[in-house]
C-alpha cells in the first residue's frame, strides 16, 4: 500500500546480496528502488574453498633485512630453521596430528628473527590452524591477534579469528574482522559474506528482543494513520458515520466529542469520531468499551481495534482480534492479494489488476502507488514515475510514496541529488516516516558518510513498527558500526559514492 514499505524478496544468497551487503559492498555508484538496493554494476559472488590449508601466505609486508646470517653451526641461518620447522609442521597437519604440528609451529615460531614480520604472522596463523582443528577457540583468537598485529591485513588470520570469536560468542568483534575480511576481498567470498550475514542477523534479533520488549507502544504519525485507512477501499472502518450515528455535538474546550448518552451510547461511534478529529490515542479504549458491552459494532469495533494494535506494533494483541472478526458470520471483511513480484505470471496478473484498480478506483492512492512498483520491476521507469505523480497529487501528505519517488530516481535516472532532495521531502512531511530514514541511511553508507548514516538507522529503529522490522535495522546499524571501527583499526574502506 501507499502508507507502508514494499515486501523484501525472500530469495536465498544465491540470488543476491542481503541490504547489509549492498550497504557497503559497490564497484561502481548504486541504486535504489522500489524498497531494496541494487548495484548498477553488478558483481559475481565466488564461492572460495574453505581456508584450511595452514601454509599459504600472508599478504605482501614491505621486506626486511633477511635475519639469513650464518650463524649457526650446521650453516642454516635462522630463518631456514624455522621454515624448515614450518614445513615439517604442515607434513604434521595434513596428516591430520594436529598436537604435532603445534610443537613445531611454536618451535619455528621461537626461532624466527622477530625482524621477518611477513614470515613470523604466517607461523602464527599456521599454529591458530592446528589450534582450530583441536578447537581451542582461546589460542586461535591468541594467535591470529598476534599475526595480524605483525601484518593488519591478513586476510586469513583476520578470518580465522573471526570464526573463533563466533565460536566464543564474541559477535561485535567477529562481525568487525569479518568486515575486514569482506572489504578486503572486494565482497567476493561467499563464506565470509555469509558468516557476517548470519552474525548480524543474530546480532539484530538479540538487540530487538531486548529493546521491543521493554519500549513503550508508539502511535504512527496521523499522515501515516490516514493514507493507511485510505488504502482500504470500501473497507466498514473507512466509511463515514451516517446520519444518527453521529455522537452528540457537544465538544469540550480540547475539541473531543462528549459522552454519547443513553440508549445511543457507543463506545465504537466514539472511537470513530475520534478518528475524524485525529485524536488517535483514545481510539483502542473506546473500542474496548464497545467489545466488552457486545455493542451492536462488535465486529467493527474488533477491527479497529486489531488496526490500531497493529499500528503500535502490538501484534500479539491483534491477533484474537482479527481472529474473532473472520470468524463471525456477518462480518463484512474484505481480505487483499499481496503482491511480491517474484514470480512472472503474478507480476503480468497484477499488473492488470492495478490497471482495473486504478480505472475503477481513480481516487485511490494505494493503486497507483502499488501500480508504480510493478511497473519499476519491469522497468518500466517512465511511466512509474507517472504513477507515482498522480499518488503525490491524491495524498500529498504521504511520505512513502516521496520515497519510492526517489528511489526511482536513481534507478532510473543515477540522480543522487534529486533522489535525496525527494527523500528529504518525506522526512519534512512525516518525521515518524521509518521507511525515509532507513533508505537515507543506506545512500549514506554509500557515500561514506557512516556517522549519519549510524544516525538515520537510529531513528528509524525507534520508530519501527514490529520485532523483526527493528531486528532488520539493527543489523543495517551494526554493519555502519562496524565499518567504523574497520575504518580505525585498519584503513580500510569500501568504494564510495
Amino acid at each position: 500500500m501507499a502508507a507502508l514499505k514494499p515486501v523484501e524478496s525472500q530469495s536465498g544468497p544465491s540470488s543476491g546480496l542481503s541490504r547489509w551487503q549492498l550497504a557497503l559492498a559497490i564497484g561502481g555508484p548504486i541504486l535504489l528502488g522500489a524498497g531494496a538496493v541494487y548495484l548498477w554494476k553488478k558483481r559475481t559472488v565466488s564461492k572460495r574453498s574453505e581456508r584450511k590449508a595452514p601454509e599459504g601466505s600472508s599478504s605482501p609486508v614491505p621486506k626486511e633485512d633477511s635475519g639469513r646470517g650464518e650463524n649457526e653451526a650446521d650453516g642454516l641461518s635462522l630463518l631456514d630453521r624455522a621454515q624448515a620447522a614450518k614445513n615439517k609442521g604442515n607434513k604434521y597437519f595434513k596428516a591430520g596430528k594436529f598436537e604435532q604440528a603445534i610443537q613445531c609451529y611454536t618451535e619455528a615460531i621461537g626461532l624466527c628473527p622477530v625482524n621477518q614480520k611477513q614470515d613470523l604472522s604466517t607461523f602464527y596463523q599456521n599454529r591458530a590452524a592446528a589450534f582450530e582443528q583441536l578447537q581451542k577457540w582461546n589460542e586461535v583468537a591468541e594467535d591470529c591477534t598476534k599475526a595480524v598485529g605483525l601484518n593488519p591485513k591478513y586476510i586469513k588470520a583476520l578470518y580465522r579469528r573471526a570464526k573463533a570469536y563466533d565460536k566464543l560468542d564474541n559477535k561485535k568483534e567477529c562481525l568487525e574482522d569479518v568486515t575486514a575480511v569482506c572489504i578486503l576481498e572486494g565482497f567476493q567470498n561467499q563464506q565470509s559474506m555469509l558468516l557476517a550475514d548470519r552474525v548480524l542477523k543474530q546480532l539484530g534479533k538479540e538487540k530487538a528482543k531486548e529493546k521491543y520488549k521493554n519500549r513503550e507502544p508508539l502511535m504512527p504519525s496521523p499522515q501515516f494513520i490516514k493514507s493507511y485507512f485510505n488504502s482500504f477501499t470500501d473497507d466498514i472502518i473507512s466509511q463515514p458515520l451516517l446520519k444518527g450515528e453521529t455522537p452528540d455535538e457537544d465538544k469540550d474546550k480540547e475539541g473531543e466529542a462528549a459522552d454519547v448518552r443513553g440508549t445511543e451510547r457507543s463506545g465504537y461511534l466514539k472511537a470513530k469520531q475520534y478518528m475524524e478529529e485525529e485524536n488517535y490515542d483514545k481510539i483502542i479504549s473506546e473500542c474496548t468499551k464497545e467489545i466488552e458491552s457486545k455493542g451492536k459494532y462488535l465486529a467493527e469495533a474488533l477491527l479497529l481495534r486489531a488496526t490500531f494494535y497493529l499500528l503500535i506494533g502490538n501484534a500479539t494483541a491483534a491477533q484474537p482480534d482479527l481472529d474473532m472478526v473472520v470468524s463471525m458470520k456477518d462480518a463484512n471483511v474484505k481480505y487483499r492479494q499481496a503482491y511480491t513480484g517474484s514470480n512472472p505470471l503474478q507480476i503480468q496478473v497484477a499488473v492488470k489488476g492495478f490497471e482495473d484498480v486504478i480505472k475503477n478506483f481513480p481516487k485511490c492512492a494505494e493503486g497507483y502507488a502499488l501500480y508504480a512498483q510493478a511497473l519499476t520491476d519491469q522497468q518500466h521507469f517512465s511511466k512509474a514515475d507517472e504513477m507515482y505523480d498522480k499518488c503525490i497529487e491524491l495524498e500529498p501528505d504521504n511520505a512513502t510514496t516521496y520515497v519510492h519517488k526517489g528511489l526511482l530516481q536513481l534507478q532510473w535516472k543515477q540522480d543522487l541529488d534529486k533522489g535525496l532532495e525527494l527523500i528529504s521531502k518525506a522526512i519534512e512531511i512525516d518525521n515518524k516516516c521509518d521507511f525515509a530514514y532507513e533508505t537515507m541511511g543506506t545512500i549514506e553508507v554509500q557515500r561514506g558518510n557512516l556517522a549519519k548514516a549510524i544516525d538515520m538507522f537510529s531513528k528509524a529503529i525507534n520508530l519501527a513498527k514490529s520485532e523483526m522490522e527493528m531486528a532488520h535495522l539493527y543489523s543495517l546499524c551494526d554493519a555502519a558500526y562496524a565499518q567504523t571501527e574497520v575504518a580505525k583499526k585498519y584503513g580500510l574502506k569500501p568504494p564510495t559514492l
